[in-house]
């Protein structure tokens, strides 16, 4: 019997829950390695030779390779566990977030400092307004 999430149909929203972490382990447990400076080396040597030494699935590990952070916490990346990716590749937690919403980072600081991006068309879909 699936628990019911009442916040699965947030528009653009994965939520890291028990199944997110579950499905994420591994590659949050890569990230994690990455506090270490002679992992970091290695990664840096070979990214494919470590990200093979690590038991994710293809689609996390081909997301680590592309950087793309929106497909990693799509399958179970915590934006707080891949800081330690883009960290490692001496990019900020902005750099990461811009990405994610497809804004130049220019951009998408204004927007932040002008208070973020507006709800509307984030609500729940079953949402009454």
């Amino acid at each position: 019997m699936a628990l019911f999430k009442p916040y699965a149909d947030i528009p653009g929203t994965t939520v890291f829950d028990a199944d997110m972490a579950r499905k994420g382990y591994h590659l949050n447990q890569f990230c994690m390695s990455l506090m270490k400076e002679e992992n970091r080396q290695r990664f840096r040597a070979d990214e494919r030779a470590y990200v093979d030494e690590w038991p994710m699935t293809e689609a996390q590990k081909q997301a680590v390779l592309d950087r793309d952070y929106t497909r990693m916490i799509a399958n179970g990346g915590n934006v707080y566990f891949l800081s330690k990716l883009f960290a490692s590749d001496g990019k900020t937690f902005v750099h990461a977030a811009a990405s994610m919403t497809g804004m130049p980072e220019d951009e998408y600081k204004e927007m932040m400092l002008r208070g973020g991006r507006s709800p509307e068309g984030n609500r729940y879909i079953g949402e009454k307004k």
